[in-house]
């Protein structure tokens, strides 16, 4: 029976050495949460380290038995794979790229070869667990190699990854030596989810432009399968806040703190020490506040919460240095003897404390510089069961997709944050109340529980869209069946395009020359069959290149017809008129001039605006354009705009491959058709086929054929299998 792996860099456990044995508590965190609906069932597991440096292999295995009975597998790291690959690479490299803080990047070979490392461990204990038919969850930057580790030895897995921290723009990520390496471990699952819009928008960027793959509507087109990219805003266990906030404990604490603070106004604020917070930005805009607003001095109060996390690492020693700093500065200039501004705790509270922090607080300040999502907004407005509070949100954070009734700020926009917390203190009660209970019925629907939902039921689709495309796999069952047709056929027609199908792309499409293997292959098959090229390219070109070939030659679409009978004479197929041209070159010349790299190629009846050699990203924005632009002018002339690869053609609707392979079979006896092509002008070609033809698209897109085969490699043998 397949079974549910969950994959993350921690186990969702604290591990603490207690008289020579290790206790573990379960961790509370938001992910350890939503994914205890998932691990705890059936055979499902959680693979995960458990946060400690363990040697001795007595208490390894002491450990390994106590987290079985829990449904838990740790991964062991030694103090050098923590130190490397942890606070090496996974927090040095990528955590402040990830982030934008570029200032802090450290690029060392030595913790991208421990990163290298690890990932190859937690792929062998996941292979240790794992059967082909399972589902692997893998989360987190700190894993960026390990779904394609895991596709290399399980090809048929079910395979999502999910990204908790943001995602940079392709700016930031090609400034990575390893990056294309991290995009490819990537695009080794099948599902690739980030929190945001923006995040997925960046890494399909970074995808196309680094290594090269195409996506379109959040699918990338991978050789053999696709890959969808999309975001899942990650929410709360909304009921355990709600319930919490409701309970005596928390009510009683905050009778209690309320008692000692007096009636003022709070301000609550929690984070983990790090640089992408903008602690040290929110402390100087309260500070700006009470020097510009002296009656609210005595009013308000900030109760600040500092996790502490790394405070070893020099950057985050001088942070947590400059925090305290700034607290003693705002203290020691407004404190009176009954009133102090900051209230300022360098440690983590239990989960009722936290509560009835939340519940007491009269506003969240959450202005993070970068964040990936930021629980702690949804949480306090979980909290807030009378309905009084408001929510201050960064527009860096995740979050403020989501919850826009926050007062939304720029955490660098010192004045705006000091404005949006003075618009807080003075907001009316009403106003406080709609923008609360708008926020609290959407985390109400989107809590963990439909997050981890919508994920798993997103992976599955995929996985049944693969299937789709490998049931039209041109596998050796496939192979087989083409084989005994061609062999017993005594009339076998082939109709086989060009670029793309029986060559690969080149910068400059006069290269695409057909090489020794290539006219060996069609030599074979125009003695035992009856070959027909069929392209888009210009007659001159297709009669120079296959000048002593016993084929006919179907060139530009259709248009012009060479028959192998008929020496290099060549047929106008469909008479053309062409005084449109001149608007249109006109048109696609504006382009060209727009868009180094560019140019226009000018054939019998069309006009071809390739972009090829223009830069990634650059070409498909001006072709958008100029496809919309062309579409507007193709309907004054009864033109038709097609969109091939890299190019972008202009022509008649009425001249198609379709239609010039219908005429050039009137005349041919045919017991067997085979016809292979690889862009949308093939698929006219795919339809016009008879019942019972083979017809098969070259790459894994949508297709009018039956077949679809991974590139014009498989082409060619397939071909020459034909003729063995």
């Amino acid at each position: 029976m397949s079974k549910t792996i969950i994959v993350s860099n921690r186990l969702p456990i604290s591990l603490r050495l207690k008289n020579g044995h290790y206790e573990y508590t379960p961790s509370a965190g938001g992910l350890a949460t939503g994914l205890g609906s998932i691990y705890q069932e059936g055979e499902n597991i959680w693979i995960g380290w458990p946060g400690n440096v363990v040697e001795e292999a007595e208490q390894r295995a002491e450990i390994i038995l106590d987290l079985h009975q829990h449904k838990m597998v740790p991964v062991f790291l030694s103090q050098k794979d923590v130190e490397e690959f942890y606070e090496g690479f996974s927090n040095e490299t990528l955590w402040p790229a990830f982030h934008y803080f570029t200032q802090y990047i450290v690029y060392n070979p030595q913790h991208w070869e421990a990163y290298h490392r690890v990932n190859e461990l937690f792929c062998e204990a996941i292979l240790k667990k794992a059967e082909p038919e399972d589902t692997i969850w893998v989360h987190d930057y700190q894993l960026l190699l390990l779904p394609k580790m895991l596709r290399e030895a399980l090809p048929d897995a079910t395979i999502g990854f999910f990204q908790h921290i943001p995602f940079p723009s392709y700016e930031i990520m090609r400034m990575i030596p390893w990056r294309s390496e991290i995009l490819e471990g990537m695009c080794g699952a099948d599902l690739v989810g980030f929190h945001t819009y923006d995040d997925m928008r960046h890494f399909l960027s970074a995808v196309g432009r680094i290594i090269g793959l195409s996506s379109e509507s959040g699918n990338i087109q991978a050789e053999n399968r696709i890959i969808n990219v999309d975001s899942f805003p990650m929410g709360i266990d909304y009921g355990k806040f709600e319930e919490q906030a409701k309970s005596k404990k928390t009510q009683s604490l905050v009778k209690e703190y309320r008692k000692q603070l007096g009636d003022q106004k709070l301000i609550i604020t929690i984070d983990r020490l790090d640089y992408s917070k903008g602690i040290p930005q929110r402390l100087h805009a309260f500070q700006d506040l009470l020097e510009e607003h002296p009656e609210l001095h005595g009013k308000v109060s900030m109760i600040m919460i500092v996790v502490p996390s790394r405070d070893m690492v020099q950057s985050y020693k001088e942070l947590k240095e400059e925090i305290d700093l700034l607290v003693g500065r705002i203290n020691s200039s407004f404190s009176t003897l009954t009133w102090v501004p900051v209230h300022y705790f360098y440690r983590g509270f239990p989960f009722e404390e936290l509560s009835a922090f939340y519940s007491m607080s009269d506003i969240a300040l959450v202005t993070p510089l970068r964040d990936g999502m930021n629980l702690v907004c949804k949480e306090f407005v979980a909290s807030k069961l009378d309905h009084r509070g408001v929510l201050i949100l960064s527009e860096m954070a995740g979050a403020s997709k989501e919850l826009r009734e926050a007062i939304l700020v720029n955490p660098n926009d010192k004045r705006g944050v000091v404005d949006a917390i003075y618009q807080a203190l003075t907001m009316e009660p009403e106003e406080q109340k709609q923008r609360l209970l708008s926020m609290q019925e959407s985390l109400q629907k989107y809590d963990v529980f439909q997050w981890v939902k919508v994920f798993m039921d997103r992976l599955y689709h995929v996985k049944a869209k693969q299937a789709e495309f490998k049931s039209k796999n041109v596998d050796q069952k496939v192979i087989t069946e083409i084989q005994t047709s061609f062999k017993s056929a005594q009339n076998p027609v082939l109709f086989l395009d060009y670029d793309g199908t029986l060559t690969g792309f080149t910068a400059n499409p006069q290269h695409a020359i057909p090489d020794e293997e290539l006219n060996g292959i069609i030599r074979n098959l125009s003695k035992a069959a009856h070959v027909v090229i069929i392209s888009g390219r210009d007659k001159d070109t297709l009669g120079k290149w296959f000048k002593d070939f016993s084929v006919d030659l179907i060139a530009e679409h259709g248009v012009w017809m060479r028959k192998k009978s008929s020496g290099e004479n060549w047929e106008l197929y469909a008479e053309v008129d062409d005084h449109w041209k001149e608007d249109i070159r006109n048109i696609m010349e504006y382009y060209v001039l727009r868009t180094p790299g560019a140019l226009i190629e000018e054939k019998h009846h069309s006009l071809v605006w390739h972009y090829r050699k223009v830069e990634s990203g650059l070409g498909d924005l001006r072709m958008r354009e100029l496809f919309s632009h062309l579409k507007y002018m193709a309907r004054g002339y009864n033109l038709q705009v097609l969109e091939g690869n890299m190019v972008l053609e202009i022509k008649r609707p009425d001249i198609n491959k379709g239609r010039a392979a219908l005429n050039l079979m009137k005349g041919l006896k045919h017991d067997f058709i085979l016809a292979i092509g690889d862009d949308w002008t093939d698929e006219d070609t795919f339809k016009a086929m008879p019942k019972g033809a083979f017809t098969i698209r070259v790459g894994y897109s949508y297709t009018q054929a039956t077949y679809n085969i991974k590139s014009y490699k498989q082409v060619r043998q397939l071909l020459a299998k034909l003729v063995e």
